[in-house]
C-alpha cells in the first residue's frame, strides 16, 4: 500500500500551519512550524513572502486538507468524486467522508495520538467493527457501527496507555464511547460545525471544478 515516508514536519511547514501530525510533539517547542516556522527547501523563506495566485490558496487548502488526514492524491480525488455525486454540500460531504474513515474514528476516540499512529494500530488488527475484524484503515463506518477493541489487544502495553489517554479526551458528539467497557458506537454522520479541521472546504470544491 502506497503512503508519504518522509518527514511529516515538512509538510506542516509548507502549509504553513500546524496540521497536528506528531501527537503530543506538536504541541511543544519540538514542533517543526515553532523550531522553524517555515516553508522547507533552499528557497523556502522567499516562498513564505511570495503572494498567492487563486489556484495556489486552492490547492494550499487541498494539500492542508488531504495531508491531515495523510490520503494520497488518488484516493482524496475519488473521496471528492463521491462527495460530488451526494447529496447536500459537496465541501461538507468530503469532510464528512473523511471523518467517516476508521482511522480517523480511532483518533477521535483518543486510541491513538495521531491519525498515523490511528492507522498502524488498524493495520495490525486491534479493533474489530460490529464483532468482526476491521484491519482497513479507509473503511468508512457508518450511523449504528459498533467499534470494539479486540480482546486479545486489551493486555498490550500499547493499548492500555492509549486508553488511558482516551479517558482525558473529549469524543466528538456524533460518537457515543464508553470509557468503562471501551466500546464505542456511531451515532450519526458529523456535521460541519461538528469537525474541528480549519479548512476552507468551497476552495477544494473550486479547484476540482475547473
Amino acid at each position: 500500500m502506497a503512503r508519504y515516508n518522509g518527514a511529516v514536519c515538512r509538510l506542516c511547514r509548507r502549509e504553513n500551519e500546524k496540521l497536528y501530525l506528531k501527537g503530543e510533539r506538536c504541541y511543544t517547542n519540538k514542533c517543526g512550524i515553532v523550531r522553524r516556522g517555515f516553508a522547507p527547501g533552499q528557497h523556502g523563506q522567499g516562498q513564505m513572502r511570495k503572494k498567492q495566485t487563486e489556484y495556489g490558496l486552492q490547492l494550499r487548502e487541498k494539500q492542508k486538507l488531504r495531508r491531515t488526514y495523510g490520503i494520497l492524491e488518488k484516493q482524496f480525488a475519488n473521496y471528492f468524486v463521491i462527495a460530488d455525486r451526494k447529496k447536500g454540500i459537496t465541501g461538507e460531504n468530503l469532510l464528512q467522508i473523511l471523518e467517516q474513515r476508521l482511522d480517523n474514528v480511532i483518533y477521535r476516540l483518543g486510541l491513538g495520538v495521531s491519525r498515523k499512529e490511528a492507522r498502524q494500530l488498524v493495520l495490525h488488527g486491534h479493533f474489530l467493527v460490529n464483532g468482526k475484524k476491521a484491519n482497513i484503515p479507509s473503511f468508512l463506518v457508518k450511523i449504528g457501527d459498533v467499534i470494539t477493541i479486540k480482546e486479545k489487544s486489551l493486555s498490550s502495553p500499547k493499548i492500555k496507555e492509549l486508553i488511558e489517554i482516551s479517558n482525558t479526551r473529549t469524543v466528538p458528539e456524533w460518537i457515543e464511547y464508553d470509557t468503562n467497557t471501551h466500546v464505542a458506537k456511531i451515532k450519526a454522520l458529523p456535521l460541519r460545525e461538528q469537525i474541528d479541521i480549519p479548512v476552507k472546504e468551497h476552495l477544494i470544491v473550486e479547484l476540482y471544478s475547473k
